[in-house]
């Protein structure tokens, strides 16, 4: 390996993406278990590379040279390999940094909470100092380090105002994770999460609910990489080189979802996007029927609405909550539920497929889009419904093809 990712477990890792969409050089992800790490580093079989959980504290004995920022920090996550002798940086705070004035998120003066006692708790605490925090509060589970336990950290600082979470809660395989309760905090006005997979973890979907500005860690995790890769060899990068890779990752990794009224066309527009864009395609009506081994028509003579419902929401999120890259045509009636939006806009963008009621035909396979009455009744009931959870409002009377064409457009810009 020349260039790449060292890590405990990767599977969760955007790394080589990055870097590959950045420069002409490969990267390759390496897992590394506890036990070889040392192993590996002595053997300095690598031209540069990046360092995640849990190793970035863990390397630092093996380096010839720390940068000033790293040794402040105590943490290093990009290595390069000079004629032997290994060089340590942190690109983590040029990263996060980027990302919190992305948000136009201003600490000066503020009191910030850091969740988590890792290397990366280390480079927000020395973030939120460089940007003039007026107290810094740690804390976690274990309350080791110095660190409040949340129980404490409740107790004696509610009038929070920044919370940067460093833990891997919420991060993909366990998306459902979330650190700390929120309603704890009133005071609450911006939240960085330092998570890039899934895209917008709980935590940040439930302060987005709340009103507070809330991103997840993509953006720090391309900024980070594009600082790395300047070091990597030895080159300078544009502010819209940085952007341009952001948007790219980003879109790639995005889910394209299709809520919108029975018989408004989710399931021919997705077909069509999905083989534009060559990407797997997700209808969740047909993954609760192969699930069940019944139709939708008998799961409701069965169980009833809210039977099927509990299906649906159980489906969304037991199959659907880690997927990524994919488009999906939901059910008419899955935006009925908070859970269902919560756990579809975790890693997608929500597209209500606006069509004149006029042009919802009705057919006998959706229980409650039966008749024309019903559909009438349903497109009364749901239509304030989409406009308040869709990120993107589509006119789907024109063709199939030109409404696939207008969300393609939406979704990569």
């Amino acid at each position: 390996m020349k260039y790449g990712c060292i890590g405990e477990h990767l599977g969760h890792s955007f790394s080589k993406e990055i870097h590959n969409a950045l420069a002409p050089y490969e990267y390759e992800i390496c897992e590394v278990a506890r036990e070889k790490l040392d192993e590996f580093m002595q053997r300095r079989e690598f031209s540069a590379i990046n360092v995640t959980i849990p190793y970035k504290e863990m390397v630092i004995p093996h380096l010839h040279y720390i940068s000033d920022t790293a040794k402040a920090i105590g943490a290093v996550n990009t290595i390069v390999n000079r004629d032997g002798k290994l060089y340590g940086y942190n690109t983590d705070h040029y990263g996060m940094s980027a990302l919190i004035r992305r948000m136009e998120l201003d600490l000066s003066g503020k009191k910030v909470a850091v969740l988590g006692t890792g290397g990366t708790s280390k480079t927000a605490c020395a973030v939120a100092k460089d940007m003039g925090a007026a107290e810094i509060i740690r804390t976690s589970r274990s309350g080791k380090d110095g660190a409040l336990t949340y129980e404490d950290f409740y107790a004696s600082h509610s009038d929070t105002e920044i919370i940067i979470n460093t833990t891997p809660s919420g991060m993909y395989p366990h998306p459902e994770g979330i650190p700390i309760d929120l309603e704890k905090l009133p005071k609450v006005e911006g939240v960085v999460d330092a998570v890039y997979n899934p895209l917008r973890t709980r935590l940040v979907t439930e302060a987005r609910k709340r009103g507070i500005k809330a991103e997840g860690g993509l953006y720090m995790l391309v900024a980070q990489a594009v600082r790395a890769s300047e070091i990597f060899i030895d080159t300078k990068y544009s502010d819209a080189d940085t952007e341009r890779v952001y948007k790219e990752v980003l879109s790639a990794k995005e889910n394209i979802v299709l809520i919108g009224m029975p018989a408004s066309g989710k399931t021919t527009v997705g077909g069509l996007i999905s083989q534009m864009l060559s990407r797997k395609l997700i209808d969740t009506d047909a993954e609760i029927i192969a699930d069940e081994k019944k139709q939708i028509n008998d799961i409701f003579s069965e169980v009833g609405e809210r039977g099927f419902r509990d299906i649906e929401e159980r489906v969304i999120r037991e199959k659907l909550l880690s997927i990524g890259g994919a488009v999906i045509a939901t059910g008419g009636g899955a935006i009925l539920r908070d859970a269902n939006i919560d756990a579809l806009r975790q890693n997608g963008k929500l597209f209500f497929l606006d069509r004149s009621l006029e042009k919802l035909i009705p057919t006998d396979d959706r229980p409650l889009a039966s008749t024309a009455d019903a559909i009438k009744k349903r497109y009364e009931e749901r239509y304030p419904r989409y406009l308040a959870v869709c990120d993107v409002k589509i006119d789907a009377d024109p063709s199939a093809e030109e409404v696939a064409n207008h969300i393609i457009r939406e979704h990569t810009k």
